[in-house]
This record gives C-alpha cells, sequence and structure tokens, in this order.
C-alpha cells in the first residue's frame, strides 16, 4: 500500500508545474505526455525564434546552398522536381516562390505526370533535361531511392540536389548532396519534417547564406506551402512540425494567394477560420485529385498564380475532378467489398484490376486498411505497362520493410513511409504477391500487434459543451498525428431528435439537451442509425456518446457541436 501512495505522489510532483493550467488542460497536456511547465509552455505557445531549428543542422545543407547559389550566380538553367503530391506541390511553390523573389529567372517547375512517368525521377525526363541546357536539378519530396536516375543525371553533366524525407534504403543516389535527416549520419534535431518542410528549410538557409534584396523575415510568407504540406502530409505534429503547422494556418489565414483564395470560396469555407480539418478534408483532396484524375501541373499553377482568372479556372476543375475522384473510389469499394467476401482474409490484403485506376489505389488501400483491420495492398495497371499499386499499413507493420522482406526482384520498384508506400511490379509477380507478403509479415510485424484502444481524453457532461471548454481544447491545436483530437465520453444521454441530412440523406444527426435544458447537436458525417451494430439510436433512448467537440461556421453562423465517433449502449 505505501509503495502505492509513493508512486502517486511522485506523479503528482510530476504533474505540479502544470497547476497553474485549468483542470481539463492539465489532463489533456498529461495524456500527450506533457507533465513539465517548461514542455507545456513550447507546446501551447510556440515561438519562432525559439523552436525553428538552424536550417544548417541538416546533413550537407552548407554544400547545398554552395551549389544553389553558384547556379544562380552563373545564371544556369535549374530544374525543380517536386512529387505529384499535396507534399511536393506546395514544396515546388516555395521553391518557385524563392527564385522569382530574388528575380531569377533562368529556371522551371517540373512535376511528373504519376501515370505516364510515375513517382519520382525517370530517365526520359533526366535525358530531356540534359538536351535543354539543365546543369543543377533539385528534387523537392522525392528523389532518395532514384539511384539509377540520379546516376543518369550526372553523367549527363547534371548536378542533383535531393531534398526529400521518405526513408532512405540501403544503397543511397550519388547526388551532388541529399538532404534528407532520416539519412546516416544526420543529427538534425527532427527528422520527420515533410518533404515540403525540407524545401522550405532549403529557402531559409539560402536566404541566410546569399546576398539577396528581400525582407528579412520574408520566408514566413512561404510557411502557408510548408504548414499545408505538414497538415495534408500526415507527419506527427510534434517539435517542429508543430511550429510550422501552428505558423502555416495563420499564414494560410491570412494568404493573397488568387488560387487559394478561389479555392476557398469555391468549398464555403471562411478563410480567416481555416483549420487543419479543412485542410485534411478539402483541400488537400483537391490538390491530390490533379496527378490522380488528370495533371499535377494544374494544382501547382493553382497555387502559384498570380492571375485572378487562370485561378478561378483552375478552382473549378479541380473541385469537379475531385467529385469524379469520389465516385471513382466509390465504385472501386463496392467491386472489393463483393470480391472480399467470397475469400478469406489473411494477414495482407492484395487485391486489383487492371482496369482501376491507378491514381485513386492510395486511398482505396486506406479505406481497406481501416474496414479490414490489416495491412493493404492495392494494385492497377494503365495501359500496356507494368502493374502499379499503393500500400497502407494498420500500424502493425512498417510496409516499406515489408516490402524490403520480400525475395530479391518480386518487385520493380518501392519507396514510401512506414505506414503508406507506393509499388510497381511484373504482371508475372502479381500472382504470388499476396503469398510472400504474407510469408514476410510474420517476421517483420511488431511484437505488440494489439489494436490500440480508443482514446478518451475526458469524461464530461452535456452541460460542459461550451465554449469555454472549446477554448480549452482549441489551446491544444493543431491536430493531427502525434496530437489527437481530444476525445470525450458523454455516459447515459436521451436523444430526444434523430435527423438524416444532406443530398442523399446519409449522414446523421442527433439533438440532446443539457441540465438548463439548452440543445447540444452532434454530427456523424456517413452514418445512418444502424452504423453502430447492436445499437438502439433512436429518439428518447439513452446512448453513451464518444465524440469531439467542434466549431462550425457553415452558412456563416458559428455553432458548436460534437462530432460523433462511436455510439455505445448504456
Amino acid at each position: 500500500m505505501e509503495t502505492g501512495k509513493d508512486t502517486d505522489k511522485t506523479e503528482e510532483d510530476m504533474h505540479k508545474g502544470l497547476n497553474t493550467y485549468p483542470e481539463l488542460t492539465r489532463k489533456l497536456l498529461i495524456n500527450r505526455g506533457i507533465t513539465s511547465a517548461e514542455a507545456a509552455e513550447r507546446f501551447l505557445n510556440p515561438d519562432y525564434e525559439r523552436d525553428i531549428h538552424d536550417p544548417f543542422l541538416i546533413l550537407s545543407m552548407d554544400k547545398a546552398v554552395d551549389r544553389i547559389l553558384r547556379a544562380i550566380l552563373a545564371k544556369e538553367h535549374i530544374v525543380i522536381y517536386g512529387d505529384y503530391d499535396c507534399d511536393g506541390i506546395p514544396g515546388s511553390v516555395i521553391m518557385h516562390d524563392f527564385f522569382k523573389k530574388i528575380g531569377y529567372r533562368n529556371f522551371e517547375n517540373y512535376i511528373p505526370h504519376r501515370h505516364k512517368e510515375g513517382y519520382g525521377l525517370n530517365i526520359p525526363a533526366v535525358e530531356q533535361f540534359a538536351k535543354d541546357g539543365v546543369t543543377l536539378l533539385i528534387t523537392v519530396d522525392c528523389g532518395i531511392t532514384d539511384v539509377e536516375e540520379v546516376a543518369r543525371a550526372q553523367a549527363l553533366g547534371i548536378d542533383v540536389i535531393v531534398t526529400d524525407h521518405h526513408l532512405p534504403q540501403e544503397i543511397l543516389p550519388a547526388a551532388y548532396a541529399i538532404l534528407n535527416s532520416k539519412q546516416e549520419g544526420d543529427t538534425y534535431p527532427d527528422n520527420m519534417l515533410c518533404g515540403a518542410g525540407v524545401a522550405w528549410k532549403l529557402v531559409t538557409a539560402l536566404l541566410r547564406k546569399g546576398s539577396f534584396d528581400v525582407p528579412k523575415g520574408w520566408e514566413k510568407w512561404l510557411l502557408d506551402m510548408a504548414g499545408l504540406s505538414t497538415i495534408a502530409d500526415m507527419v506527427p505534429l510534434k517539435n517542429e512540425n508543430r511550429v510550422l503547422a501552428h505558423y502555416g494556418l495563420k499564414v494560410l489565414r491570412k494568404s493573397k494567394r488568387p488560387g487559394l483564395l478561389k479555392l476557398l470560396r469555391k468549398m464555403s469555407i471562411e478563410q480567416n477560420h481555416l483549420t487543419e480539418d479543412d485542410i485534411g478534408f478539402m483541400i488537400a483532396p483537391r490538390i491530390n485529385a490533379a496527378s490522380r484524375m488528370d495533371i499535377p501541373m494544374k494544382a501547382f499553377h493553382l497555387l502559384s498564380t498570380e492571375d485572378e482568372v487562370l485561378a478561378g479556372e483552375l478552382s473549378d476543375h479541380l473541385h469537379k475532378i475531385n467529385d469524379e475522384r469520389k465516385w471513382t473510389v466509390a465504385n472501386i469499394m463496392k467491386e472489393i467489398k463483393k470480391m472480399l467476401t467470397h475469400r478469406e482474409l489473411r494477414s495482407v490484403i492484395v487485391i486489383g484490376n487492371p482496369k482501376w485506376r491507378v491514381g485513386v489505389l492510395g486511398i482505396v488501400a486506406g479505406n481497406i486498411c481501416e474496414e479490414y483491420g490489416r495491412p493493404a495492398f492495392v494494385w492497377g495497371r494503365e495501359g500496356e505497362g507494368n502493374i502499379k499499386g499503393s500500400c497502407r499499413s494498420d500500424g502493425s507493420v512498417n510496409v516499406v520493410e515489408l516490402m524490403a522482406s520480400v525475395r530479391k526482384k518480386l518487385f520493380i520498384n518501392v519507396g514510401g513511409h512506414e505506414l503508406a508506400g507506393g509499388f510497381s511490379i511484373a504482371h508475372d509477380n502479381i500472382h504470388t504477391l499476396e503469398d510472400e507478403l504474407a510469408l514476410a509479415y510474420g517476421k517483420v510485424k511488431r511484437a505488440n500487434t494489439a489494436p490500440e484502444k480508443l482514446p478518451i481524453d475526458a469524461n464530461l457532461s452535456l452541460d460542459e459543451v461550451t465554449w469555454n471548454t472549446y477554448g480549452e481544447i482549441e489551446r491544444l491545436a493543431p491536430f493531427g498525428i502525434g496530437n489527437h483530437k481530444p476525445t470525450f465520453l458523454f455516459e447515459n444521454i436521451k436523444i430526444e431528435n434523430m435527423r438524416h441530412f444532406g443530398k442523399e440523406k446519409n449522414h446523421l444527426g442527433l439533438d440532446f439537451k443539457n441540465s438548463g435544458g439548452r440543445g447540444v447537436s452532434a454530427i456523424g458525417f456517413f452514418m445512418d442509425k444502424d452504423f453502430f451494430p447492436g445499437v438502439s439510436v433512436a429518439e428518447d433512448e439513452r446512448i453513451t456518446l464518444v465524440a469531439t467537440l467542434e466549431k462550425s461556421f457553415f452558412g456563416g453562423r458559428r455553432e458548436l457541436r460534437l462530432r460523433i465517433v462511436e455510439i455505445r449502449n448504456v
């Protein structure tokens, strides 16, 4: 008994530094492993000067900066080669804006076509650059696995500077310089920056070392793109990423980029109230739709153009093709569910169809992974080329490590993060892919593969659904990987009214009343009353609700409401 008391006392002492914060804030901080006053100050009050690290701490930053400055001085032809997603595209915009700001003209942005060229550098593009007189190529969010392509560029007289954040493989490309804090020997304090974050660090280093007629602090305006990617690419919102996301949102709310403003209006999002949810669920899918369904350069032009007319046209176009993307994914998922009902599920799901559009397979793999609770590899093919696909992990395995653990030459090419990746494979090998991955899975899966319990931060009553409570929660924003949105348990509450809303009536709305008779609403998108099996959801029923708090500005009216996470029986 005494030991228990001592332990409790020790914990209480550990948390004493948080006593100046309200009880709920204190609880939310402790749940995130923040137990000291210093850590709480850094987390709740990010500071640009204090929390942004020196870019020259990144391995080879000096070398990369010197080479770019020499290229500028000699007026060399420079190509910025960015990935085609909502990390590489904003990162490419960062580099574009830098060169434009310093008045440098002999550069161009290049983003490969997802379906015709594939991920990363490709030799035909490199050879064309050489014909065009390019002597310096800077990658953004790609290149770390492109050993042959970089070697070809160097052989043709093109120096390559790789800026990337993906996991390095055993053999690194022989580039002039590599900026990637995941590589061996790099001691940068945060190795979890996204691709645009690395590009932004490069620009800050160039501005510091170069002699440019640029106002001090101008690089802060580029944080709209760095913050956009940091949130969209789902890197952990901790340490420096939290600072980039925090200030990125501030700049996004003030940004004058015509394309961004047009897109926000199209989606009925009030710019000054822009949130990380707006980025994750509204903006990023439209940027990514450009490569999934069309030409990725259109998304780049949307974010970089100063032409109001072009911005409007591109905004309308991306909005339209994103709707097409939703329809395509929905149809593929229907087909997959039919296919999976007739086969036994293994430790890894591998499924595909040559007719499926390769560009949307990452979304499909994510949906399968979430619904079936296991890693998913989904493939398709466009034209007569090799099979291409995307994979997602349920957290039980590193998919890049998994792909590296199968027999050699099974895959033609692989790449990605711990939880998400891409691959290409010959048609003859696709038939044995599930067998190979299932065998490898048993060797590399993590020791603790038990699913994480749904995080509940605190029990609340309906009386506590107030703007004051929301103010405490908001202090911990932005939320994302590594900083989940606070989730609360509301026990034994009575449903006063139930409704379905939306054009297709496919969203669920529940209304409750607090002890004073004030209404409290809860919504669940793409849910109905039968969404939670075994739970009776009807008027006058009592339920236990798991939900987050959110504010809505729909229709120009500010509203505090609950977002349904789970409904349980009392």
